[in-house]
């Protein structure tokens, strides 16, 4: 019998991969892309969706792309379906 592999929100791909490794706090985050730091901690939560808009900006902030953040979050939407 296959295991299968949990659907990882983005949130925590963020927290995870980003925030933790490179020692940035939630609130730095939100403040240098100009989003409320609630609405980031929804996002980390799983309680909310990378929006194209956040995207974006975590795109620019980590210098990235915004296809990256919408792909983990189509990708965990499918995986959720």
């Amino acid at each position: 019998m296959k295991k299968l592999i949990k659907p990882v929100h983005p949130g925590k791909i963020l927290l995870k991969e980003f925030l933790e490794p490179m020692g940035i706090n939630q609130n730095k985050l939100a403040k240098n892309i100009n989003v409320p730091m609630e609405h980031i901690e929804k996002i980390i939560k799983g309680k909310c969706t990378v929006t194209e808009d956040i995207a974006s900006q975590l795109g620019l902030f980590f210098g990235m792309s915004a296809s990256f953040w919408l792909g983990l979050q189509k990708d965990y939407e499918l995986d959720t379906a």
